[in-house]
């Protein structure tokens, strides 16, 4: 009798046991920030690439999307307020991308900016860096030429490395 219930007890917890779930093949990860997280990835050339990385900072300022604006930096970068001056001892410097959130949060973002443009970019690229030079437009204001950004080319995508503004000076 006892071997009768162990056996009845054994088969049911077999049959209540499911069938494995056939698992997929696991999905590549594709490479989410900088250029390769751009609408278009991957890119017919460089300039292609380092302008969609430019484009896109230009938006998630307007909508203040701070995570996915991230994304599009690299770990060591900086951004640089030359403050209208060719002496390097009174620029501002926010150093590395906790400094940057924060100048995004705390300076950009207040201001509301409806609209980001920069245009007039002359690109120059040499291996896995980029310089563009361009002017950017924020709402009304404009600095013609007065912003120079610094790419670079990290595992097949393109982060910014670099900003510096405010590089014309004042009339």
């Amino acid at each position: 009798m006892r071997t009768f219930v162990l056996l009845v007890l054994l088969l049911g917890l077999t049959a209540c046991r499911t069938a494995p779930t056939p698992t997929a093949d696991a999905p590549t990860s594709t490479p989410v920030g900088g250029s390769c997280g751009q609408a278009g990835y991957p890119f017919a050339d460089d300039a292609a690439a380092v302008r969609a990385v430019l484009n896109a900072e230009g938006q998630l300022v307007v909508t203040q999307e701070i995570d996915a604006l991230m994304r599009l930096w690299a770990t060591d970068s900086q951004v640089v307020d030359a403050k209208n001056t060719p002496a390097d001892d009174d620029n501002q410097v926010w150093q590395g991308r906790d400094a940057i959130r924060n100048r995004y949060v705390r300076i950009v973002f207040p201001g509301a900016p409806t609209a980001v443009e920069h245009t007039d970019e002359g690109i120059t690229i040499d291996g896995d860096r980029a310089v563009i030079v361009a002017a950017t437009a924020i709402g009304n204001e404009v600095s013609p030429a007065g912003d120079r950004w610094e790419m670079v080319r990290q595992d097949g995508c393109w982060y910014i490395a670099g900003l510096t503004y405010n590089l014309e000076p004042l009339p």
